[in-house]
């Protein structure tokens, strides 16, 4: 998917600081609080936020921004805290014009967006969190050793932030995403060390440290749905079902990945565009163009992901088209997922319907390996 046309706008929060955010897509409006790892000028040039940024705009007009002390926000003397960041969020809200949203908090952001929720009920018409907890690892309790190790991680952060040399880097990123390829991690290493300065990462990872949002989280009155990665490494999985439990009638969806940060290449992707498209509003679309502009979301598709395409849309599964393309079951699967993704759909059935409209399915023989 190309990238949409994106105005980047600053606001003032309520202390003064001084916050980017950026309005992209079309439809209703979605407000994606989204993890601190991020800058609104480099996350469309990343493997691991393009996706991200792809599906949330495909249906809604995304509005995002920096977190303070990050990216295009200001950086210098900035105070770290839950109360800050919802000042942050509001100061967005109001300079974008948001009368009703969508709210999406992932990782980092869902304690604001928790807190948001609940102060700002009339606002905020559904609530998605990602990766979410109670309170931060300082309030849950660490043992001897557990402090010994977070105080190493800052301690790396200190020492290797700016480093050029990826080891520093690849530490956080693996921790973060286990499963990513080179080209992800070594993409979100040059993230890591373009976003801020060691000083603001260390002050701002304590800070997330000690939110508490045990009260706040049951006091959440709009329809919610919670995602958590069963063997997430950052936030436990254990977390997020507990804060689905203590809001009513939340919808709880487990994701099987080892990934705090989902990424498309991998399986899960599917369940979250699933479970998206299920729980969130979408715009009618306009009629469908006839003849050859039909075909043009397909412009994104490499010539190995058309071949694929050809054979989904003939019925065969997955172990049929590897054996066709001579390539692995697990490759077909991935590539699989990075066309739904790409022509935004979430189930197979829809998949075939979509490029059958575009002529695929009907080639007399199967494309050579």
């Amino acid at each position: 998917m190309p990238q949409p046309a994106e105005q980047i706008r600053f606001c003032t929060s309520r202390d003064g600081t001084r916050i980017a955010y950026a309005v992209s897509g079309t439809g209703p409006p979605l407000l994606w609080a989204g993890h601190w790892i991020r800058h609104l000028k480099l996350d469309w040039e990343t493997p691991v936020w393009r996706p991200w940024l792809s599906l949330l705009t495909r249906n809604h007009t995304v509005i995002r921004y920096d977190w303070r002390g990050f990216g295009l926000s200001d950086q210098n003397g900035v105070e770290f805290s839950l109360e800050r960041h919802v000042e942050d969020c509001e100061a967005v809200v109001a300079a974008a014009g948001l009368k009703s949203f969508v709210l999406f908090g992932l990782s980092s952001g869902t304690s604001m967006g928790l807190a948001y929720a609940v102060r700002h009920p009339e606002r905020v018409d559904k609530l998605v969190l990602f990766g979410c907890q109670t309170c931060g690892r300082l309030i849950r309790g660490m043992t001897a050793r557990e402090t010994e190790e977070a105080e190493t991680r800052l301690k790396l952060v200190e020492l290797g932030w700016s480093n050029e040399t990826p080891a520093y880097g690849q530490f956080f990123t693996v921790m973060h995403m286990p499963d990513a390829n080179p080209d992800q991690t070594r993409s979100y290493n040059e993230l890591l060390r373009r976003i801020s300065s060691p000083s603001n990462v260390i002050n701002l990872v304590r800070a997330l440290w000690a939110i508490d949002a045990r009260e706040v989280v049951p006091r959440v009155l709009c329809p919610t749905l919670v995602l958590h990665s069963r063997q997430d490494a950052i936030i436990p999985f254990e977390e997020g079902r507990q804060v689905a439990s203590l809001i009513s009638g939340a919808q709880f969806v487990p994701l099987e990945s080892r990934n705090h940060i989902l990424l498309d290449t991998e399986p899960a992707w599917q369940q979250l565009v699933g479970a998206l498209d299920d729980f969130l509003p979408v715009a009618a679309a306009p009629p469908a163009a006839p003849g050859p502009a039909k075909a043009a979301f397909l412009d994104a598709l490499t010539t190995r992901e058309r071949d694929v395409l050809e054979l989904v849309a003939q019925g065969l599964d997955n172990d049929t088209i590897g054996s066709r393309l001579g390539i692995s079951t697990k490759t077909v699967r991935n590539q699989v997922s990075i066309i739904f993704s790409k022509l935004g759909v979430s189930s197979r059935a829809r998949a075939i319907v979509r490029a059958r409209e575009a002529g695929f399915g009907y080639r007399t023989a199967a494309p050579a390996g």
